[in-house]
């Protein structure tokens, strides 16, 4: 069978997508099962003759991850890798993101969108500013004070694409990545990234080499495992993701955690993370892109939805989101 591995897009991430795609293909055809066809795309009005048994869509942005994409594949009738187009774009917006973890209780900073013609945040600093439909920190500005808050709100103003504004967790970076294992969503081992100067950036995440990653046991105390993954499941239920993500969380110096965002394909670059939770509970890349695969033929055959594996806790409380 044959595994279209699609990568480019007209996103921010574009470079990105293409060394992630490179990464998938190589590991496909490592593992025999499939035979990956590796396809550079802009943005397509039709998939026409990159059409394969399987499409795996490993495209980072609003477009190719965060719902047009989806909708072109699922005009084509093509089984592919990864949220249909409800769900990509929900997770896509960051805002709609933190609103469905508040529906289900699971803790995120306060944010606001910025407005363009308001010359005043809605919000004083420490903060975040970030655009709602970009991912790997493209465009971020963390801002520990009013003054800087003001500059990156004006040098954002006109951007095309809408800001939001969020309150700015001082703590440690954890990550939870999220695998279809046959019978529903499950957790892999948290990871914790620690930055060499403290903020992890675009090149923090992939031009640099000294960002340091603990994956699972080897994360210092004061992370409650067992609640970041639970988290990470319920969110990702209220949300309708399928076959794999990675949702991010701050965790402050009290030990609550934070959810940030939640990204539906996930790097697969040599500093991404969920490959290497993957191979941290025994699943080596080749088998996880062949795994993908599996999932997408699997859910075009017996479409409809699959479980989610998660065991909230009945006592968990609405979590306090002040701005």
């Amino acid at each position: 069978m044959i595994a279209t591995v699609l990568a480019g897009g007209p996103d921010a991430e574009r470079a990105v997508s293409i060394a992630s795609a490179t990464a998938v293909a190589e590991a496909i055809d490592a593992q025999g099962e499939f035979s990956a066809d590796l396809r550079v795309i802009d943005r397509p009005g039709s998939l026409g003759d990159v059409a394969g048994d399987v499409i795996v869509p490993v495209l980072h942005g609003s477009w190719g991850e965060g719902g047009p994409l989806q909708d072109l594949l699922e005009r084509e009738g093509c089984p592919y890798v990864g949220c249909g187009p409800s769900a990509a774009r929900l997770c896509m917006d960051k805002l709609a993101a933190k609103l469905a973890a508040e529906r289900v209780h699971v803790r995120t900073p306060g944010a606001a969108v910025l407005n363009p013609r308001d010359p005043v945040p809605p919000m004083d600093g420490p903060a975040v500013v970030k655009p709602i439909f970009e991912g790997s920190s493209v465009g971020l500005h963390l801002c520990h004070d009013r003054t800087s808050l003001e500059r990156a709100c004006s040098e954002v103003v006109g951007s095309a694409t809408p800001i939001m504004i969020e309150r700015l967790i001082p703590g440690r970076e954890i990550t939870c990545g999220l695998l279809d294992t046959g019978e529903g969503l499950r957790p892999l081992p948290l990871v914790e990234i620690v930055p060499a100067d403290g903020v992890y950036d675009y090149a923090a995440k992939y031009d640099r080499d000294d960002t340091r990653y603990f994956v699972g046991n080897a994360i210092s105390p004061g992370v409650d495992h067992a609640a970041v993954q639970r988290d990470s499941l319920t969110v990702a239920a209220e949300l309708g993701v399928r076959h794999l993500a990675r949702v991010d969380f701050m965790v402050d110096d009290r030990g609550d955690h934070w959810m940030l965002e939640i990204n539906t394909m996930p790097g697969f670059t040599g500093h991404s993370l969920l490959p290497k939770a993957a191979a941290a509970s025994g699943i080596p890349m080749p088998e996880l892109c062949t795994r993908l695969c599996r999932l997408a033929v699997r859910d075009h055959s017996s479409p409809g939805p699959h479980p989610v594996e998660t065991k909230p806790d009945a006592q968990t409380k609405t979590h306090a989101n002040p701005l």
